[in-house]
């Protein structure tokens, strides 16, 4: 019987990306792992280099910031545009996809080939971000086509370990999850997989569920797919509730004191860098099979138009119209925009409805990003100002501070409520 593999240690810890999921994992490890442990931040924009280094969080995200200047201050994180050497490569880049819906493996492939000239053997790279099926195979290409010397097979004094450890976080959420959840850890070798898992033990709580990179690739597209379809249930069921005079609220309530029926809420659509596109990601990969996911991205994708269209026909009682479009985050009480289908149908009403003024309410950012700025007809207001003035009210995110707003400045208006929480 083989005995078992020494654990790991890790000197030197690199995580390529500093995003919403690289920074706080890069942070979590410096403040969890060993005390001799350096951990190295590498991110491609200055600004979020020069931010991070004075122990500032670049983006949102509750509680963190004391965690991260803790770090920060006692040397045991820094942050550099440059890739450095290292025992452990945790490359958390954007994985967005193409116009076929196939993923676009170009930050992944910038950031391997930044890795491998500062290679020498034993090194463990680890592919955090979500993919599809197969590309931690592909990322242990590329850095293998730069270096020859190397390989990926275990027990050789040159090899280099590949895995992939999905991340499981919720904006908002992840002081405590990136301890508390559970983590899937696939290598595509053996010892890989153990190096994977010895780790993120360094600062997971949670119990470290071990398979293989393919396997562990599915997972977290499974996990988001699940929710994707649900999401889609419940978006149908507005439609056709709003088809048949039936208020939809009020049915997922009601069938929701069954045992065992769990409706989602419907909403204006589905956004964020995971839940909108890892769907895709299992449709490129299997694209006459997964008939069931890729209908439930397309009922999705199809809501926000459905919104605008509502907008568009109360629109058009009025001369031109005031609109005050409350949140453009993607889900709510945080400032993350991507994918957001509420960003989305902000940007398109100014196009479809010119003579309109658009004031947008979003608590959680300070300045509207381009997107939206190039049109002149749409503005930053807060939220008494954009109500008072306006002629429809459209509530696309439910922001705590519009759960808890004052009702009666919306007497007399029209309300398009996209969450219910006004019902």
């Amino acid at each position: 019987m083989n005995a078992p593999a020494p654990e790991s240690h890790f000197g030197t810890v690199c995580v390529v990306g500093l995003g919403y999921i690289g920074l706080p994992t890069a942070a979590f490890i410096a403040s969890s792992g060993s005390t001799d442990t350096k951990v190295i931040g590498v991110d491609i924009k200055q600004s979020f280099v020069d931010q991070i280094n004075a122990g500032e969080v670049p983006f949102f995200e509750p509680d963190f910031e004391s965690l991260l200047a803790g770090v920060v201050a006692r040397g045991r994180l820094t942050a550099q545009t440059e890739t450095p050497e290292a025992d452990a490569y945790i490359v958390c880049v954007p994985t967005p996809f193409l116009d076929d819906h196939k993923v676009d493996p170009k930050y992944i492939k910038a950031a391997a080939e930044n890795i491998a000239p500062q290679l020498k053997g034993g090194e463990l790279i680890i592919l955090e971000s979500t993919s599809p099926p197969g590309t931690t195979e592909k990322m242990a290409e590329y850095v293998l086509n730069a270096r020859p010397d190397l390989t990926a097979e275990d027990g050789h004094k040159n090899s280099v370990y590949f895995a992939h450890c999905p991340e499981r976080v919720l904006p908002g959420r992840i002081m405590v999850e990136m301890a508390e959840n559970d983590r899937v850890i696939g290598g595509v070798t053996p010892r890989a997989t153990e190096m994977a898992r010895d780790l993120y033990s360094t600062f997971c709580k949670g119990e470290m569920l071990v398979t293989d990179a393919r396997t562990a690739e599915m997972a977290k597209l499974t996990e988001n797919s699940f929710r994707d379809v649900n999401i889609a249930f419940a978006n149908e069921l507005s439609l056709i509730c709003d088809e048949l005079g039936i208020n939809v609220w009020e049915l997922i309530e009601l069938a929701n004191h069954h045992p065992r029926v769990n409706i989602l809420q419907p909403g204006p659509g589905v956004g964020g860098h995971c839940i909108a596109v890892d769907p895709w990601f299992i449709v490129s990969a299997a694209p006459t099979t997964s008939r069931l996911v890729k209908m439930a991205r397309d009922v999705n994708d199809s809501k926000p138009e459905y919104v605008i269209n509502r907008v568009i026909e109360r629109a058009e009682r009025f001369k031109a119209p005031i609109i005050a479009a409350l949140g453009i985050a993607f889900k709510p009480d945080i400032d993350d925009l991507r994918e957001s289908p509420s960003l989305g149908i902000v940007d398109k009403l100014a196009d479809q409805i010119p003579d309109a003024q658009l004031r947008v309410v979003e608590p959680n950012v300070d300045e509207l990003p381009e997107r939206l700025t190039k049109h002149a007809n749409i503005s930053k207001a807060t939220f008494t100002e954009a109500v008072t003035d306006a002629d429809i009210v459209l509530l696309l995110v439910d922001h705590h501070q519009f759960k808890d707003a004052d009702r009666t400045l919306m007497e007399q208006k029209v309300v398009i409520d996209t969450k219910g929480i006004w019902r």
